[in-house]
């Protein structure tokens, strides 16, 4: 069943991606950026079930389970495991934004990651910060 689930987020994902996505901001963003501040120094487990944070929230609302899951390989590398390969400091949510934003190619290998030009560097940072603040 969770096999299924996954298969039907990415395929989701997939076709949120080719149509462009939905990068535009709910009421509901804008008032959690509100009230929010990006603390770098805290640790979700990606076992432990946790309140959803503003980036989680970012990373669900864009197109971003079509490529990647939070334990495992699908298109791109599981989000544990870009933790485990920057550690979490206002240099690399900053330089990791600007690659959700811009695109890559060659970091995981040779498929690109698609570029996100709509998304805001604001909520960029934000999506990176939950994302390098998850370990094993």
């Amino acid at each position: 069943m969770k096999h299924t689930t996954l298969l039907i987020l990415g395929c989701l994902g997939l076709t949120l991606a080719s149509c462009g996505g939905s990068s535009q901001q709910t009421e509901e963003t804008i008032k959690t950026k509100s009230t929010t501040t990006t603390d770098t120094s805290a640790t979700v487990s990606a076992e432990t079930p946790t309140a959803t944070l503003p980036g989680e929230k970012l990373v669900s609302m864009n197109d971003c389970v079509g490529c990647h899951n939070k334990t495992q390989k699908i298109i791109g590398p599981a989000y544990v495991d870009i933790a485990a390969k920057y550690p979490s400091n206002d240099a690399n949510i900053s330089h990791l934004a600007d690659v959700v934003i811009a695109g890559s190619k060659g970091t995981w290998g040779d498929l690109p990651m698609t570029p996100h030009p709509n998304l805001s560097k604001d909520d960029a940072k934000l999506m990176v910060t939950w994302i390098l603040s998850l370990k094993k």
